[in-house]
């Protein structure tokens, strides 16, 4: 299983990026996927989860608007588009596919890609 993440930079504050995670080595059309984020200094959170088939989606609140979490099953893809960023959306930002309930198989993280949204 490999999860690859791609699309972080530096922004401005109101700016928008688009992140991309592709999964390869599983059939990623039976996985919920996940996006979570690590600032400096505090830990991961979770921030956006979409079901395995892309009709259920649910948003950290801080987020809530401004970032919306997509998928194309036909090309093993989850995005992350994120608009009206704020300095605080500062945060290596992870794609995550979580263990499914009473599944006896691990979680897996991508090597994360920055996001620095400053002036």
């Amino acid at each position: 299983v490999q999860l690859v993440e791609s699309g972080g930079g530096l922004v401005q504050p109101g700016g928008s990026l688009r992140l991309s995670c592709v999964g390869s080595g599983f059939t990623f059309n039976r996985f919920a996927m996940n996006w979570f984020r690590q600032a400096p200094g505090k830990e991961r959170e979770l921030v956006a989860y979409i079901s395995s088939t892309g009709d259920l989606m649910n948003y950290e609140q801080s987020v809530k608007g401004r970032f919306t979490i997509s998928r194309d099953n036909a090309k093993n893809t989850v995005y992350l588009q994120m608009n009206g960023l704020k300095p605080e959306d500062t945060a290596v930002y992870y794609c995550n596919r979580p263990r499914p309930p009473g599944a006896n198989v691990p979680e897996y993280w991508g090597q994360g890609t920055q996001v620095t949204v400053s002036s």
